[in-house]
């Protein structure tokens, strides 16, 4: 079968030798469980994010619980996210009996920090900013907003880590952006507290799994705080199960009502591989392959690119390629869609904004409040970026969105 006639995937896991290793080792050792895989993979992460400390999870959804938990987010409260992200963002807030209160965003997909300065109540605990497609939010103003008087002097703290930070805490939901840089920071170390996502699809995988990054200011001290949240990510267990299997190391204490939701050593040595190559390698790659979609669709005056960098020292980390295309209905979209598929090319749309969605709608939510989004997201198409596709494939797909968008209009 030739290659113009294989299928292209949206995005398989990157999977070569040194995974395959890793994880072979990690059988070998006979410990699969958290161990020493995970502490490797949260010092690689330390260091390249400069966050003062990172612990792995079981996913970024348990990422954002965790922290919301910390932080004292309960019932009554409010934490502001934007409307157009991943159910996963509103739900942890839901799951916490807290209400999410959703906000619209700008023409490059992120949260807009002048509606969220309007939303922010007596009652607004935290702000989530979402990097979409690994374009980073606009950290500068978000703290602006909620480093101000005005907005301080509204803040009614409940708690030590809300008495202790004495304003709304900023928790980037960078599940997209591993390996992107704002100003010349690298994501990570943002906000006050950064989840990263690994689940099978993103730029580095553990197949399911996620990570917290806690870049707290004084007078914190993050490595404290990353004491007690690693506690609690193991049931409040006082010792964890590598521990207690030295010898005379059995005994041990619960010493909080916690969760379950670690990594274990199996799922970290395939982020871990990954991960040593992601920065020379790996991000390399994507970013070759998002600035040779930008040239291609150059030549139609139709299509919108997605943002990836600015003439300063802020760029994406081309997770996704979210297309837009000029004057396209949602129904349009779907057809161009269905043509493209029909191609053999798997392509997707990121995302269906969140008050659009059966729960949310029956919460009250409605997509008119949020124009915006629903404008992005109805003529979004998402097409396949990671480090195997090859140029071939790149022309194929290409071509294939300028055959549909002629097929829909003409």
């Amino acid at each position: 079968m030739s290659e113009q006639q294989e299928k292209i995937s949206f995005s398989p896991p990157f999977i070569d030798q040194s995974v395959i290793d890793e994880v072979t080792d990690t059988l070998n050792s006979g410990w699969i469980t958290t161990g020493p895989k995970v502490n490797a993979l949260q010092n690689l992460l330390k260091n390249h994010t400069g966050a003062s400390e990172a612990l792995c999870l079981n996913s970024a959804t348990s990422a954002l619980m965790l922290a919301l938990h910390w932080y004292g987010v309960g019932k009554g409260d409010e934490v502001i996210i934007p409307a157009y992200t991943y159910c996963a963002t509103a739900l942890v807030v839901m799951h916490l009996g807290a209400k999410p209160v959703m906000v619209d965003i700008k023409e490059d997909f992120t949260i807009d920090p002048e509606k969220v300065r309007k939303a922010i109540t007596a009652r607004t605990k935290v702000i989530i900013p979402v990097d979409i497609a690994g374009w980073t939010c606009d950290y500068h103003a978000l703290y602006e907003v909620i480093k101000s008087p005005e907005v301080k002097a509204l803040f009614d703290p409940a708690g030590e880590p809300q008495l202790s930070l004495g304003r709304i805490l900023l928790l980037s939901d960078a599940a997209h952006s591993i390996g992107a840089k704002y100003q010349g920071r690298d994501s990570g170390s943002l906000a006050d507290i950064t989840a990263f996502s690994f689940h099978a699809v993103k730029n580095v995988t553990t197949s399911e799994g996620g990570a917290l990054c806690l870049s707290l200011p004084q007078p914190f001290d993050n490595t404290s705080v990353y004491n007690t949240l690693r506690l609690w990510s193991l049931n409040g267990q006082t010792k964890d199960a590598f521990t207690k299997t030295k010898a005379g190391g059995w005994r041990y204490d619960i010493v909080y009502p916690g969760f379950k939701c670690n990594m274990p050593d199996l799922a970290a040595a395939m982020g871990l591989a990954q991960y040593r190559k992601y920065h020379e390698e790996l991000l390399p790659a994507r970013i070759t392959i998002f600035e040779k979609y930008n040239k291609a669709f150059e030549q139609y005056e139709w299509a919108l690119t997605p943002p990836f960098q600015t003439s300063g020292s802020t760029r994406g980390s081309a997770h996704l390629y979210p297309l837009r295309v000029k004057g396209m209905s949602e129904a349009g979209r779907d057809a161009m869609i269905e043509e493209i598929s029909s191609k053999g090319i798997a392509v997707n749309v990121h995302f269906v904004p969140l008050p659009m969605l059966s729960v949310f709608r029956e919460a009250g939510f409605t997509v008119e409040d949020v124009p915006v989004a629903y404008d992005m997201y109805q003529n979004e198409i998402s097409l396949p970026i990671y480090p195997q596709l090859t140029d071939a494939q790149v022309k194929r797909v290409v071509e294939a969105v300028a055959e549909a968008r002629e097929a829909v209009i003409g």
